[in-house]
């Protein structure tokens, strides 16, 4: 095979790996969301149906407007913030209502309505999504002047969509640990593939399946990203909220875990970037026990993953990393090859990160290494 030829199949197949995860991390967001996306749906369905059957409405978009606005498509629905949103698009609907029909529409009414609209938002309550939905609906309301059902025709539609979101929100509260748990698992699963792949490599001398690795590892990162996201906005306002105030703690924990595991994604690249100039070498160099070491590496990190969707204490995958940790010695693992033992330092900062994000301190995630 040409150079040219190599190129182009290494292109494709790293098309192949990054498309493949961006489908398994879109499985997993549909998992997590199909459900809310459906109480979003079937309420913005009532709000139509009420709006218009018992109210006479013929054209209530607002109605469900209002309900999907409200809702949104994930979990995470505290009961104040669709509350703020189900008020913001309430006031931005009804002041836009009624400054249409006594100044009409304009330019000048457009920047009017807004600011007004604005204004009256900030003076009710301090949060930016009342205040942003209120401009925004005001907007609408001008950009489309033909009201149904006089001046407070669509301002009472917003009001049945918010009614219905709430009654949503308040009827089925959801636990924030939920969602945060699914996420986690799904990203430190990324994390093992990406370690089964390396340590397959190193085990037989494959260069491509390092540089896969070092594909999924970057592919991975999106995932990683999004757990660390969600999992601080929910702990955020399980602070604010005192229904989910007892979810704090483990959700606390979990902020700390998906940071510590975002590291350990960046220390395994590393540890493949560093794996392809070895495994690629002329001269053949001694990572046979390195490579079964990443292997027992990746099965604790899939053990970790199934602790924290499950959300129990990952005692198995400790147990496992510890085992991992106090083998990384670079002089026995490989005596006499500087290069190797580069890449069992790599694994052994690897190791602690893991450790760190299975609840091991940091003093005695490093005293477990042996010294060197």
């Amino acid at each position: 095979m040409s150079t040219a030829d190599a190129g182009r199949a290494l292109s494709r197949r790293d098309v192949g790996l990054l498309v493949g995860a961006r489908v398994r991390q879109g499985r997993s967001r549909v998992a997590a969301s199909w459900f809310p996306i459906l109480q979003a749906s079937v309420a913005g369905g009532i709000s139509f149906g009420i709006a218009h059957y018992a109210l006479g409405h013929p054209y209530p978009f607002f109605a469900p407007v209002s309900a999907w606005i409200a809702l949104g498509f994930t979990r995470d629905r505290p009961v104040r913030r669709v509350a703020e949103l189900t008020v913001g698009v309430a006031i931005g609907v009804g002041l836009g209502d009624l400054l249409v029909h006594l100044i009409g529409t304009g330019f000048w009414q457009v920047g009017v309505v807004l600011f007004v609209a604005a204004v009256l938002a900030r003076f009710l309550d301090r949060g930016a999504m009342l205040t942003t939905q209120a401009g925004v609906q005001a907007i609408v309301i001008v950009g489309l002047p033909s009201a149904v059902g006089g001046p407070t025709g669509r301002w009472l539609d917003a009001l049945i969509g918010g009614a219905v979101a709430l009654a949503v929100a308040l009827l089925t509260p959801s636990d924030p640990r939920r969602h945060t748990r699914a996420l986690g698992r799904a990203a430190l699963d990324e994390t093992a593939a990406v370690l089964h792949v390396l340590a397959h490599g190193l085990g037989t001398r494959s260069v491509t399946d390092v540089e896969d690795a070092l594909v999924r590892g970057r592919a991975a990162q999106p995932a990683l990203d999004g757990w660390t996201e969600t999992t601080s906005s929910a702990h955020d306002q399980s602070r604010l909220s005192p229904p989910a105030r007892r979810f704090s703690d483990e959700l606390g924990t979990l902020v700390q875990t998906s940071v510590l595991a975002e590291r350990a994604m960046r220390s395994t690249r590393v540890l493949a970037r560093r794996a392809l100039s070895v495994v690629g070498a002329d001269v053949p160099h001694t990572v046979g026990g390195l490579a079964e070491q990443v292997e027992r590496t990746a099965v604790a990190v899939e053990e970790l993953a199934a602790a924290v969707g499950a959300g129990r204490d990952p005692e198995r995958a400790r147990s496992h990393l510890l085992a991992v940790g106090a083998a990384l010695d670079p002089f026995v693992l490989a005596p006499d090859d500087w290069q190797a033992q580069s890449l069992v330092l790599l694994h052994r900062s690897l190791t602690v990160d893991l450790l760190e994000a299975a609840g091991v301190s940091s003093r005695d995630a490093r005293a477990v290494l042996p010294e060197i």
